[in-house]
């Protein structure tokens, strides 16, 4: 999956949950990141309040609900540098994608 298909989907999830007031970036871990804010996500590597570092096929795999983010977290396969209350918020995204 392209990072453009992640931040559409991702984009979609946003507006269905309502959006987050503070900004995400999820760093593909030298496939590139995904930044959002608000209702809307997009490929870049700006700055933001919260960074979640995942390899891409375990993002998707988070996204299609194939793994669980508490554990996914818990063995490594996802580091949070930032705001943790921002990751914490994230549940209802993944819910929506």
């Amino acid at each position: 999956m392209e990072n453009s298909e992640i931040a559409t989907k991702m984009t979609d999830a946003l507006e269905k949950a309502g959006g987050i007031d503070k900004s995400v970036k999820f760093d593909f871990e030298g496939d590139g990141a995904v930044w959002a804010q608000g209702t809307s996500a997009e490929v870049s590597d700006k700055d933001a309040d919260c960074v979640i570092s995942v390899d891409k096929s375990d993002f998707i795999s988070l996204a299609k609900g194939e793994m669980d983010p508490m554990m996914a977290f818990m063995s490594g396969k996802l580091k949070v540098t930032g705001d943790m209350s921002v990751a914490m918020g994230l549940q209802s995204i993944f819910s929506n994608m």
